[in-house]
């Protein structure tokens, strides 16, 4: 099975045994079932661990993506970005580790990307966290290939695991979906708290929406108006992502 050179002690693999690998290793880890995986198939392991563990990386995201982000937001661009950002990410750390290249550089990619792009357009702390959960999903995923001490019940339960918290938090907790608009508000003989229901009356007749909560911001006496951020609910699959928007550029 094993050929040893005594003039040059190594050791060269001719065969690979199951049985003594599970004896010496983890028969659960992930590179040991998708050496069985490759053998059942007749394939190389390099020809089938990559492919498998990308698509199993992008299924995981998508289900975070599709079935609790989107169908919350019902945003299309972030929908593409999420799944881009989790492809690009898995194979930059699939890469990484082959070329030995250092986490920090990697990092630092992003850190880069993140101050170029991003501070150009505000991106919504929610949309933030989705990014950072897809980051984190597709991390451990691709680390996952050379990990040969976790098992492959390990990762799966790593992953439930997001999908879980991601699908509790976003779904059970805001049940009650809400959204806010910026109103700049000309009756302003209405803003004074003895007015609050003529001013809740008043905005819910000329919006049409029914106002769970206001705040009084900015008052200008000369001209006679002020700022009313108003909080509404929002119906079943709706989203409003210009709501705080109060003049275009």
């Amino acid at each position: 099975m094993t050929q040893v050179d005594l003039a040059n002690p190594t050791l060269e693999f001719t065969d690979y045994d199951p049985t003594i690998a599970a004896q010496y290793g983890r028969s659960d880890s992930i590179s040991y079932l998708m050496h069985n995986i490759a053998d059942a198939i007749g394939l190389s392991d390099n020809l089938i661990t990559l492919p498998l563990m990308f698509l199993f990386n992008l299924v995981m995201s998508w289900i975070i993506i599709y079935f609790i982000y989107y169908r919350v937001s019902r945003r299309r661009d972030y929908y593409v970005t999420f799944m881009l950002f989790s492809s690009a990410m898995f194979l930059l750390l699939w890469l990484m580790q082959i070329l030995d290249i250092q986490t920090g550089f990697v990092l630092g990619l992003f850190a880069i990307f993140g101050m170029i792009r991003y501070r150009t357009e505000t991106v919504p702390i929610r949309e933030m966290t989705y990014l950072f959960i897809i980051i984190a999903q597709s991390v451990i995923n691709s680390l996952s290939l050379k990990a040969d001490e976790l098992a492959w019940h390990q990762l799966l339960f790593a992953n439930i695991m997001l999908i879980v918290l991601a699908a509790a938090f976003e779904l059970w907790f805001n049940r009650r979906r809400t959204s806010t608009k910026i109103i700049l508000y000309e009756k302003i003989e209405n803003i004074v708290p003895e007015r609050r229901q003529e001013l809740i009356a008043d905005l819910e007749a000329r919006t049409g929406l029914k106002v769970l909560d206001l705040e009084i911001g900015h008052i200008d006496f000369l001209r006679d108006v002020a700022y009313i951020k108003m909080t509404y609910p929002l119906g079943k699959g709706e989203t409003n992502t210009i709501d705080l928007i109060t003049k275009f550029k």
